[in-house]
């Protein structure tokens, strides 16, 4: 009995010592994985296995597939140990490009040699299913980037198909090469050295070399198409595609290849270096609503067959975003507007839907995807870049435009009364001496003035006077109903309006200059825009916005900005403006159609009495349907297009669309 209790001791003693072998084999297995180390691994490993496979070929398999799944929190867990056939059974965890891999049915085979536990090693150790020529894929799968859609759900950015001319050299430079060149830059409307050069940078005569994208639509694929013969080829690529009208490219923008930077920046690794992404406008400021993810998918694959999926990401398209514009009146606007520098806004008075926001000049954004031609290199160049400012989202003085909040002002508060007849004698006044040298001036020479004849022949002083009579806080408080100051958060990024640079309105010269809409007041044409809506809208303005949602209800911003007993007296006396023949703006006067609004010019020089520049301003409402609000404001106008030339402008698309 004493002797098979040794014996017995012996045996729980040496399989002691044999599992603590085991776990420090598993133990030495796990880190030198873990932390990358495939020369320490190849050292576990049997010398039969190392005659399968050099330490070399073992680094390299195992570099290339874990770097290539981008493997990380790797954390293995070992089972029971099987003694008997001599076999670890673990599980590994691990963090890949596709998501989290997690297997449990992992087995570490061993054998000793020397004294010493060796690893048997397969590729079933890379993956349990592997077998020696099985190949591990990461295979992407693309994501598309969201739409960008009217209101009416016409697309106006959309992932699609654009077409690559390019060259096959190798036919291309047999004959005539030179000729081609030249009939191809004349067709595409770039410079032959841009082709010379992309050819020269090709060292492979049967390589495609690439020379610009058109839209599938473009009238130069007529003479490239069915010439593959003289070495000019046409490839279809999927591409952003835009609605193909510099009306849109200052609101749409573009995309274009992300830069290191914003890759470097991107935390959760959504991005490639191939990546696309939003450089301007609605592409830039809604980037993450309409980006795409790709999906990712980690499968082995044996013979050219995919056997079994590891990990799965599935792609996340991106999501698609509806405006509140009306493309046809955003393209009638632009047009109208004729080149010149300006911004114009529109608005439905009874939702607060942003119709057309328009910068001008403008670009087109497929320039940015396909490519610019000379001739449109040219024009940028001619116009000064001009197209790089975003105007609609810029500020303008609005100068006798403002006249309407000043008048409602007055009215609400009863410091305007509008049948009070002022005496004014001259083209121009001061309050008192106190002013020095510094006259406010009219264009009108009425001596008795009331409100309806004030606003129908723009009178300054008439208007100067009534922003004295209400006070400073009074007219700051009557802005703000109209917006003055407000921030519009309508879903794209507006600055935001100011009644003076430093809020306050504390000089009495400040104060008589912004009554009629001159001082240090600015605006944007969105902030004009809804101030005149209020006029056909029951004296309401509504949130403006620019984004539809399927949840998005119209709500009132500013209420009851205009008292039912003043609506009348305003909309009188702002559609004589129009109506009447002697009114500022009668120019837009349209039959059968009551239109009520407001010329303005804004001086923009920094003393009285030198000379400076002038903005033009027209906006017009119409009374009868509320179908529209629109304002617009030109730059420059001293120069020959004067504010009439605004006026008719805004007369011609209300035609258009009103009628």
């Amino acid at each position: 009995m004493r002797v098979l209790g040794i014996i017995a001791f012996c045996a729980l003693l040496l399989t002691g010592c044999s599992s603590d072998a085991e776990k420090l084999l598993f133990e030495s297995f796990e880190e030198k994985l873990v932390n990358e180390d495939y020369e320490g691994l190849y050292l576990l490993l049997s010398s039969e296995s190392q005659q399968a496979i050099t330490k070399e070929d073992f680094i390299t398999r195992y570099t290339n597939i874990y770097s290539g799944i981008k493997a990380c929190n790797i954390d293995l867990e070992m089972g029971e140990i099987d003694t008997e056939n001599k076999v670890i059974p673990f599980s590994l965890t691990m963090d890949t490009v596709a998501g989290e891999v997690n297997r449990s049915d992992f087995e570490l085979p061993f054998i000793k040699e020397d004294k010493e536990l060796k690893v048997i090693w397969s590729e079933s150790l890379i993956f349990p299913m592997m077998e020696s020529g099985d190949k591990v894929r990461v295979s992407t799968q693309t994501a598309n980037r969201g739409s960008i859609l009217d209101r009416n759900g016409e697309a106006l950015a959309s992932d699609g198909t654009l077409i690559t001319i390019g060259i096959h050299p190798a036919i291309f430079d047999e004959e005539n090469r030179d000729n081609k060149i030249k009939e191809l830059a004349n067709v595409l409307d770039i410079s032959e050295e841009t082709i010379t050069k992309k050819l020269a940078a090709n060292s492979n005569p049967d390589y495609f070399v690439p020379i610009v994208d058109l839209l599938p639509d473009s009238p130069k694929l007529q003479s490239l198409e069915n010439r593959r013969t003289e070495g000019i080829l046409t490839q279809s690529k999927q591409g952003r595609v835009y609605k193909n009208d510099e009306a849109f490219g200052r609101l749409l923008g573009y995309i274009r290849p992300i830069s290191e930077e914003e890759l470097t920046a991107d935390e959760e690794g959504i991005y490639t270096m191939t990546s696309m992404v939003g450089k301007a406008g609605l592409e830039q400021v809604y980037e993450k609503t309409l980006r795409g993810i790709n999906g990712v998918e980690i499968y082995i694959e044996r013979d050219g067959t995919k056997i079994e999926t590891l990990a799965l990401k599935e792609a996340q398209h991106g999501e698609d975003i509806t405006l509140s514009i009306d493309s046809h009146l955003q393209t009638i606007v632009y047009e109208k507007m004729n080149g010149e520098k300006g911004s114009a806004t529109a608005v439905d008075p009874t939702t607060g839907d942003i119709l057309a926001l328009v910068s001008s000049p403008s670009y087109n954004s497929n320039w940015f995807t396909t490519y610019m031609t000379k001739s449109e290199q040219q024009h940028r160049e001619d116009i000064e870049f001009a197209d790089e400012k975003n105007r609609f989202a810029s500020l303008y003085s609005p100068g006798s435009t403002f006249k309407l909040i000043t008048a409602a002002t007055g009215l609400e508060n009863g410091t305007l009364n509008p049948n009070e007849v002022k005496t004014i004698n001259g083209m121009e006044w001061q309050k008192d001496s106190s002013w020095g040298n510094y006259h406010i001036r009219r264009i009108n020479a009425q001596t008795n003035v009331a409100l309806k004849e004030a606003v129908k022949y723009s009178d300054n002083i008439y208007f100067a006077m009534n922003a004295l009579e209400m006070g400073s806080d009074t007219l700051i408080k009557g802005a703000e109903q109209f917006t003055i100051g407000t921030d519009l958060t309508i879903g794209y990024p507006i600055k935001q309006s100011q009644i003076s640079n430093n809020g306050t309105l504390n000089r009495d010269i400040l104060l008589a200059d912004t009554g009629y809409g001159q001082g240090e007041i600015m605006v944007s044409t969105l902030n004009m825009a809804l101030a005149y809506s209020a006029l056909s809208n029951n004296g309401n303005i509504m949130n403006p916005t620019l984004i539809l949602t399927d949840s998005y209800q119209a709500s009132v911003l500013k209420e009851s900005v205009i008292s039912t007993q003043n609506l009348s007296i305003l909309q009188d006396a702002f559609s004589a403006v129009v109506e009447d023949s002697d009114g500022t703006g009668h120019l837009a006067k349209i039959d059968g159609i009551k239109l009520a609004g407001k010329t303005g010019t804004a001086e923009i020089k920094s003393s009285q009495g030198e000379t400076g520049s002038e903005n033009g301003w027209f906006i017009a409402t119409d009374l009868d349907s509320s179908n529209v609000s629109i304002a617009m404001v030109v730059e420059d106008v001293q120069e020959g297009l004067g504010t009439l030339g605004v006026v008719s402008m805004v007369k011609e698309v209300l035609v258009d669309y009103l009628k």
